[in-house]
């Protein structure tokens, strides 16, 4: 599954909640946004470790690099993603 499944998943879920708010779809754009603003490497870093739950030795294996690699990757996008929100 790619990231876009998990947006739709995401939206749907947002959809029938009915206590979804402006203020809630605005965070998803801009979340979206700011994803969409990663490498491809740190997008499939993310998708992997928090989309289908797999360790840093996991995704490290998956896509041959080493496990420091996969972390400085990983809090990298994740310091990127909160600057931009």
């Amino acid at each position: 599954r790619g990231l876009g499944d998990v947006y739709k998943r995401q939206v749907m879920d947002q959809v029938s909640d009915r206590r979804c708010t402006d203020e809630g779809w605005i965070q998803h754009i801009a979340l979206k946004d700011a994803i969409g603003h990663l490498t491809p490497r740190e997008r499939s870093i993310l998708m992997l470790r928090f989309g289908q739950g797999k360790t840093q030795m996991e995704v490290s294996a998956e896509i041959g690099i080493s496990q420091a690699q996969v972390s400085r990757l990983e809090k990298g996008a994740i310091r990127s993603i909160k600057k931009e929100l």
